[in-house]
């Protein structure tokens, strides 16, 4: 647009920090007629976020009086950091602002507000986007970045390189923008790990977390992933807000041990109907589970296991695995049993894609491996895993039948002290 300063016209992905419109500055400069007269002041300005890349800024919001006039970008002569010229100086024709689906208010609706940095050298955080940055590109006024940081630092033309970043890496907030029908997009989200999505729910406010949540819930595989990934407290507040068949169906998605320690935590009264609704497969499991002390083996395992028999060869047993429908993530190591289901042999994954193609699983198993009662506590866990060098321990009942197994990462939750997860929630603030 004539007047407006040229950034990006060459078509260059890199931003010009130097060179771009604040938008906290140009709110409250003057609206005038080609004389230079005052006819309004500058409120806000009106983006389209319903599509995807760079929003677009189709106008400015003015306050004449005791109106607020929507003023199209087309009508006016530049935009820059001074007076906004209407082309024609006709007041008269400006309409009351209406705001129309996919609508946003800079200003107003994100300009001071917390929104999510997916940045790749970033795992996803939270932070204030101060201020917005707009420029131009093929004759259009966009949204090309944020400054962030604290607040007392953002408002006012100031804008360090340091603080800015690319709109492409930004995901904001809208469930409170009246009128929008704007939600945060899952492919977004998508980006992140689990954990990392859990991450920003624990830090972000009721209403941003319920944000968040409501996103993830597109793909109810993800969803219960990052359930499976949420403090407690977090949990039981999200789980409140559900009906008991809605609490069933995220715990038969997730895994087996983690439904089992939210149940566990859930009131007595709301357990028993959250049961009733699970499948009657999902529900015995869960029983089980429930049966075992929290801080014990049978407390800590997960029952998915990988039990293969002892007479396949190296072959069939890859093809087996390649043909299950669901393998642990995290599967390191096999298990042989015998007829009555007694642990007899493990075999590390690595050593069967290594063995011969014609060699059987009980020739290359470990006989006898390392184990650990149901009843055994946090402690002997540790210690056998430590000893053993192991990453998953197999767990056996009183007649030596593999019921489970424990991996690191069980035991890692379990032994990091809270203080470290305080220090690293200072550190990302």
């Amino acid at each position: 647009m004539p007047g407006g300063k040229a950034l990006g016209e060459q078509g260059s992905t890199t931003l010009d920090y130097s060179n771009l419109l604040h938008c906290s500055v140009l709110k409250g400069q003057p609206l005038v007629d080609p004389q230079g007269r005052e006819l309004a002041r500058v409120v806000d300005l009106v983006a389209r976020f319903a599509d995807e890349g760079y929003p677009p800024v189709t106008g400015i919001l003015v306050r004449r009086g005791d109106q607020e006039l929507f003023v199209p970008l087309h009508r006016l002569v530049g935009v820059d950091e001074g007076p906004l010229v209407l082309a024609d100086g006709d007041v008269g024709r400006l309409t009351a602002f209406e705001r129309r689906p996919g609508e946003v208010l800079l200003a107003r609706d994100v300009a001071g507000r917390q929104v999510v940095y997916l940045a790749r050298h970033h795992r996803g955080r939270l932070v204030v986007a101060g201020d917005l940055l707009l420029g131009w590109r093929d004759g259009r006024l966009l949204v090309l970045g944020a400054c962030v940081g604290h607040r007392r630092r953002l408002f006012g033309r100031r804008s360090p390189r340091s603080d800015a970043i690319d709109w492409r890496d930004v995901e904001p907030f809208l469930r409170h923008v009246p009128t929008s029908r704007l939600r945060m997009r899952l492919r977004r989200l998508h980006e992140l790990h689990p954990g990392q999505v859990a991450d920003l729910v624990e830090e972000a406010s009721p209403e941003e977390a319920a944000e968040i949540i409501e996103a993830v819930g597109e793909d109810r595989a993800f969803e219960a992933d990052v359930f499976e990934e949420l403090d407690q407290e977090h949990q039981l507040e999200l789980v409140a807000r559900r009906s008991d068949a809605e609490v069933a169906q995220l715990l038969a998605r997730m895994a087996p041990d983690d439904a089992a320690d939210l149940l566990t935590e859930l009131d007595q009264r709301r357990r028993e109907p959250i049961l009733a609704a699970l499948e009657p497969g999902v529900r015995e499991e869960l029983r089980r589970l429930l049966s075992y002390n929290p801080d014990s083996a049978g407390g800590l395992m997960s029952p998915n296991r990988v039990v293969l028999p002892a007479g396949a060869t190296a072959t069939e047993a890859i093809a087996e695995l390649r043909a299950r429908p669901e393998v642990p993530e995290n599967l390191d190591t096999v298990f042989l049993v015998d007829d009555q289901g007694r642990l007899t042999g493990a075999l590390p994954l690595a050593g069967l894609l290594r063995a011969p193609e014609t060699a059987r699983l009980e020739e290359l198993a470990q006989p006898d491996p390392p184990r650990v009662r149901t009843d055994a506590d946090l402690v002997e866990v540790t210690l056998v895993m430590t000893d053993y060098n192991l990453t998953s321990l197999p767990v056996v009942d009183d007649d030596d039948r593999l019921v489970g197994v424990v991996t690191i990462d069980d035991v890692v939750e379990q032994l990091v002290p809270e203080n470290w997860r305080r220090r690293a929630e200072s550190d990302e603030a």
